[in-house]
């Protein structure tokens, strides 16, 4: 039976061809799934595949063989754990021994997971159960499984569970301490895992991106513990038939669509890549290999837009495939195989959006859905923690430029790498200051900077050629820095499946700093439908300018017309650089008597006042930095409104949003300076700086 309608199918900008292609694809792969159901157990209980080579071999001579230096090569600092081991205790030494403490509590069954917090998994890890709900999802077939059930349960938070990277702190603590017993630990659990998850049986096995996840992250803590005396024949023999399925269950569900593919096919095919780039021993391992690549460097010209940004309209993918390519690269480069110089610019442009849109303080802008995910965490990273991916990137390339402000290292780096690619790092130059103001035009991405001054402005659309999974009704929006600290933000996710009502608000229009008319979406988006949204806005850059002294840009879209008529929203942002402030300039074109609503959208832990009718400020302090929002064409008074902001799958923190309402005859335009005042700075001088500014139309005209 068909998952998803035509009407599913044909979202986005889809040819009737295409839509064709698409239904034959799905009928096909009901019938694999059929077969799949009457031979799922047979396929359960079939050891590992070998080459010929290696089916002559005893388990303990097999064992031997994975233990000498006449096999596939990891990364060099899992390669050589000892001697990374050393440099992590060496240049990390707080880190080191949170690893080895983290790896304790490991053993107790008590481990974080995403913004969640610790969670206490028992005696008996019962990896069928939902941590937050309770709910035990059953051990059916996995394409019988219901993925969402709204009565607090989250399939993505017993995936981040059943991906198995914890074992990687098992891994490293076992690296820095030799201690057998978080060997024994890794191999317990292993067993545990496999117990109650027979092959293509429950939650566990239903999404190929999370089977493919979990293999390579049993891949590199099986590198940390290859040496372990506990490694046994027995249990080598059990972890490669594990593998081995693993491999053979992401063949057989690839996440593959002629409509539309994502970071779900991409972990899909990077599995398999890693599969068959450090297994050779196993009989599919080859053609793993081969086809993955292949697929996967045609899915990078597909999936990565010309200026370097993933096409799902989220910062949040946008690390997490970078990742996939990132480690994916550097596997096929330490073990020989060929990847065409085109593609690793391609890498390379990915790594200089992602620096350029990082902010002064050195995090991300969470544009667009997040989930925290990380491909091999190796460190558990914040959703808006991206910059330890730069001492990789920067040491990979040899590019200066991808080093942060703070010129830091990263423990991920060091296992990554190894000591001579730290070493790269280390003798690069100091870092410098990102390029200014920079626009990236296919991502909709639009960043002004000066110095310690930032604003991006959104003009993504709904991602993937307007398919819209991970994107949210943000066009138009604003995120600004100033001062060290982050005022304006993009509010984020907080959660999937575990509350569909908090799901649909923090990816509504109401959620972000732009316009909204008549309380209506941008893009139409359904509660019932968690990872859909339309493509009715279809953001647009209209104008970009930049100079030493004043950048502009100005973008539109038509996100608000209805049966009343076309309504288009034009925004336009002047940055003043020389006196350190915003024009934004809001244009409702139309016809008609409209509500208008403008939102800015202030960080958590900010103290909020509008003191004045026309005027909201924030306050931070720690700093006693501060943001002023001043309306110039206010008819009723500021109002704030309590929010939220999340930085980390699953948390979310109180915030406020200032917040204008008039009602108004189309087209008409709302005029707001946005200005930082800084401790050392006089909060007067700034304001009164507004109250002088010449607001002529020549003011917010492009340049000459």
């Amino acid at each position: 039976m068909l998952r998803f309608g035509l009407r599913s199918m044909l979202r986005g900008d889809i040819s009737v061809n295409t839509a064709a292609r698409e239904y034959m694809r799905r009928l096909q792969t009901a019938k694999a799934l059929e077969r799949e159901r009457r031979t799922v157990d047979d396929l359960a209980r079939t050891p590992a595949q070998l080459v010929p080579e290696y089916q002559q071999l005893s388990a303990s001579d097999l064992l031997e063989h994975f233990r000498s230096a006449n096999r596939a090569k990891f990364f060099a600092g899992f390669e050589h754990s000892s001697a990374s081991a050393n440099l992590v205790q060496t240049t990390f030494r707080p880190q080191a021994d949170e690893i080895v403490e983290s790896a304790k509590r490991l053993i107790d069954h008590r481990w974080p997971l995403l913004g969640f917090g610790e969670k206490d998994f028992g005696r008996e890890i019962n990896w069928n159960r939902d941590p937050l709900s309770g709910r035990v999802w059953p051990a059916e077939f996995h394409a019988d499984i219901v993925l969402w059930h709204n009565d607090g349960s989250d399939i993505r938070v017993l995936w981040e569970l059943n991906r198995l990277g914890h074992f990687l702190t098992l891994g490293q603590a076992y690296a820095l301490t030799r201690d057998e017993a978080f060997a024994e630990e890794f191999f317990g659990q292993l067993d545990s895992w496999r117990d109650q998850n027979p092959l293509g049986r429950g939650a566990n096995w239903c999404c190929a991106m999370e089977v493919a996840l979990r293999a390579m992250n049993i891949i590199g803590a099986f590198v940390l513990f290859r040496d372990s005396p506990g490694l046994t024949p027995q249990r080598l023999m059990n972890l490669l038939a594990m593998l081995d399925q693993h491999g053979g269950h992401v063949e057989r569900n690839l996440e593959f669509s002629h409509v539309s593919t994502s970071n779900h096919y991409l972990s899909d095919l990077a599995g398999l890549l890693w599969l068959g780039i450090m297994l050779p021993e196993l009989s599919s391992a080859a053609h793993w290999k081969q086809w993955a690549l292949d697929e996967l460097l045609r899915e990078m010209d597909k999936q990565i837009l010309p200026d370097g940004a993933d096409y799902e309209a989220s910062t949040g993918y946008h690390r997490l495939v970078l990742e996939l390519f990132l480690y994916s690269f550097i596997l096929c480069k330490n073990n020989d195989v060929p990847i065409e110089d085109r593609y690793w610019q391609k890498l390379h442009s990915m790594f200089k959006y992602l620096r350029a849109i990082l902010r002064p303080d050195g995090f991300a802008p969470l544009i667009g859905d997040t989930d925290s995910g990380q491909v091999l965490p190796i460190m558990q990273r914040r959703a808006d923690d991206h910059a330890y991916l730069f001492p990789i990137g920067a040491s990979l390339f040899n590019d200066s430029a991808l080093r942060t402000p703070d010129g830091e290292l990263s423990v991920e780096a060091c296992w990554l790498l190894g000591a001579a690619g730290v070493d790269v790092y280390k003798n690069l130059a100091r870092a410098e200051e990102p390029a200014g103001s920079e626009a990236f035009p296919a991502a909709g991405t639009h960043v002004q900077r000066e110095v310690d001054l930032f604003l991006l402005f959104n003009t993504a659309g709904a991602g993937i050629n307007g398919r819209g999974s991970h994107g949210h009704n943000d066009g138009l929006s604003i995120e600004v820095s100033a001062c060290g600290r982050a005022f304006i933000v993009d509010p984020a996710t907080y959660v999937y499946t575990a509350d569909l009502a908090e799901r649909h608000v923090f990816r509504s229009t109401a959620y972000h700093s732009t316009i909204q008319v008549d309380e209506r979406e941008q893009n139409s988006i359904q509660q019932s439908k968690p990872f859909v949204v339309g493509n009715e806005g279809k953001p647009r850059l209209t104008c970009w300018e930049t100079s030493d002294e004043r950048d502009y840009a100005a973008g539109e879209h038509d996100g608000y017309s209805g049966p009343d008529g076309k309504i288009t929203h034009e925004r336009r942002v002047t940055f003043n650089k020389r006196d350190r402030w915003w024009l934004i300039e809001d244009v409702i074109h139309g016809t008609g008597k409209h509500e208008v609503t403008a939102r800015f959208h202030f960080d958590s832990g900010l103290a909020v006042t509008a003191e004045r009718p026309d005027l909201a400020f924030a306050y931070d302090e720690f700093s006693g930095s501060r943001l002023f929002v001043h309306s110039f064409d206010a008819v009723q008074a500021c109002e704030l409104v309590q929010q939220f902001s999340s930085k980390d799958y699953g948390a979310k923190e109180p915030s406020t949003a200032a917040m204008w309402t008039l009602t108004a005859d189309l087209p008409c335009t709302l005029r707001w300076a946005i200005m930082p005042v800084c401790s050392d700075e006089s909060a007067e001088t700034r304001l009164n700086l507004i109250a002088s500014a010449e607001l002529s139309q020549s003011v917010s005209e492009p340049m000459p």
